[in-house]
């Protein structure tokens, strides 16, 4: 779609509906960047004033510039921290390239594979999202163009983290990355002392699917955790996320705060203090999981 021009103004408005139609996010639009009908889902990306540049898969947002890090942080440093030696990572999902970003600023990481359905939302990342696709030519990065739910099946023993940054489950093929099976696959291609990590939604608006997915996560791990994080502009604001290791490691018992403090890479959101404090979870989210 060829660049066009508008002035700000309230004629200029994209709208986001929320699941259950409670209500949306709307933000006023500068200029439209990208617009495009792939074989999966629509993709939109455009600039607004306040949001800077905007990413949106069938009218759902899925990053903004002014707080993308804020998800693409907690959903990658936790697991990445917890390894003790993260060298192989499978992202599946992620095409924005947020989340292969975060991976890469780990020094041990020799190889990153992302498994992203949809080739059509890479390239437009690439030529739009600079914030978020600069890294996705990194020669260690592997891009790889499969449902990401097939793709992980053909592994054993493969990989030391797999990051889970996915689709809404009723956007595009998000669905996939939902089920049983597919978390018991992510297992079974995780080393030995693998961890995986997910995004679960938010538990406010759609505390259904993000307490199925911790559940799903938790009847394939000998250890799963939910934890939180703050993301503005998906609903709700509070973001959910789940931790699972093979080996039981603890996210709060285990946790080493000295390599956080020691790490070199700049960090706008994750912190040793923000690890911790993620986990402690409120009486309404104990609650939806079975656990309070």
């Amino acid at each position: 779609m060829e660049e066009k021009e508008l002035k700000t103004g309230r004629h200029s408005i994209y709208m986001e509906w929320y699941s259950k139609d409670p209500g949306g996010l709307f933000m006023r639009v500068n200029r439209w960047l990208y617009s495009a009908q792939s074989p999966f889902q629509r993709i939109d990306i455009f600039e607004s004033p306040f949001y800077g540049r905007v990413f949106s898969l069938d009218g759902i947002t899925m990053t903004t510039e002014i707080d993308e890090f804020m998800y693409h942080e907690m959903l990658v440093h936790v697991p990445m921290f917890m390894h003790p030696n993260p060298k192989k990572v499978l992202v599946i999902g992620g095409g924005d390239g947020g989340s292969i970003r975060e991976v890469l600023k780990h020094p041990s990481v020799e190889k990153a594979v992302m498994c992203e359905i949809d080739e059509l939302v890479v390239k437009a990342a690439i030529e739009y999202l600079p914030y978020t696709s600069n890294k996705l030519s990194d020669p260690r990065v592997e891009l790889v163009y499969e449902d990401g739910a097939k793709f992980v099946r053909q592994f054993k023993n493969e990989f030391d983290v797999i990051i889970i940054d996915s689709t809404d489950p009723t956007a595009g093929e998000g669905g996939h990355l939902f089920t049983l099976e597919f978390y018991k696959a992510c297992n079974e291609a995780l080393k030995e002392d693998g961890i995986l990590c997910a995004q679960t939604e938010g538990m406010t608006y759609d505390w259904e699917w993000g307490t199925t997915a911790y559940k799903r996560i938790k009847a394939n791990f000998p250890l799963a955790k939910m934890y939180l994080g703050f993301m503005p502009t998906y609903p709700g604001g509070m973001w959910s996320y789940t931790f699972a290791s093979k080996t039981g490691i603890d996210p709060i018992k285990d946790f080493n705060p000295e390599k956080v403090r020691n790490f070199k890479e700049p960090l706008r959101y994750y912190n040793e203090e923000i690890h911790k404090a993620a986990f402690a979870l409120p009486n309404f989210v104990r609650k939806y999981i079975g656990e309070d």
